[in-house]
């Protein structure tokens, strides 16, 4: 029976974790078995990080429009009850977008938020 030679599969895998790993300090850039523990333990808060990023922008917007809510006398969860009983459909990204570059138009959105609150 022929030798089996394993060299070239297990020497594609290695050089893709280590490729992986360029740039990390110390051996973790040159052993492969640490390597692959900083490779692993990276792509798996890489993956957590992606899926945070939405609920932290989020809490920003938020944050934002809540701010720029109270300097016109009201709530960010009133405000956003006027928004929806007055059929405006804007998105929260869009809202606090408007509360820091253009508040004019943000206090427009205000008052007819405070108007629909109203009637």
């Amino acid at each position: 029976m022929a030798k089996v030679n394993k060299t070239v599969p297990s020497r594609r895998r290695r050089k893709k974790i280590l490729k992986a790993a360029k740039g990390f300090r110390g051996a973790r850039s040159r052993h492969f078995r640490v390597a692959k523990q900083a490779v692993m333990r990276a792509q798996t808060n890489a993956y957590r990080d992606r899926k945070r990023k939405k609920r932290d922008f989020r809490k920003l917007w938020i944050t934002r429009i809540n701010a720029a809510a109270r300097l016109n006398d009201l709530s960010y969860n009133r405000f956003m009850h006027g928004l929806k009983l007055a059929n405006i459909d804007i998105n929260r990204k869009m809202l606090a977008e408007m509360a820091v570059n253009d508040k004019e138009a943000f206090g427009e959105l205000v008052a007819l938020s405070k108007q629909a609150l109203d009637s």
